[in-house]
């Protein structure tokens, strides 16, 4: 059985680039430790905490529509909804462990949370969502 290590995704709005394409298909592949390790010494996280998500998605994202590379640049530029989503799937593919995340109803404005399976995990249930 071969392990999966590069994933698919589809930005909710894409990267738009400086001719107005929007670059919305992507591959990432699992993160390594030398990808948290050296994310951590970059001198941009070393001065703001807040940078270190800028610099692990500029390593793991393999591709990003036609654009030739993926670099802090392009991360620093997706729309703040995009940038969530990548986050999102970075932790569901870099953990073993179901994540559970606190959701508002669009319909009745309830919230509650919700169960998220790790991307790639053998359940098979990669894009569910299960209400607990």
């Amino acid at each position: 059985m071969t392990l999966q290590t590069e994933f698919d995704f589809v930005l909710p709005r894409g990267y738009v680039d400086r001719t107005g394409l929007a670059h919305q298909a992507g591959r990432m592949r699992l993160a390594t430790a030398l990808d948290e390790i050296e994310a951590l010494e970059d001198a941009r996280v070393q001065a703001n905490e807040a940078y270190l998500p800028v610099i692990l998605l500029s390593r793991v994202i393999i591709r990003l529509g036609e654009l030739p590379a993926v670099t802090p640049q392009v991360v620093e530029n997706l729309f703040a909804s995009d940038m969530a989503y990548l986050e999102d799937v970075y932790m569901r593919l870099n953990t073993q462990e179901n994540i559970r995340l606190g959701v508002v109803c669009p319909h009745c404005s309830g919230k509650f949370e919700v169960q998220v399976s790790p991307l790639g995990s053998a359940s098979g249930a990669d894009e569910a969502l299960n209400a607990q």
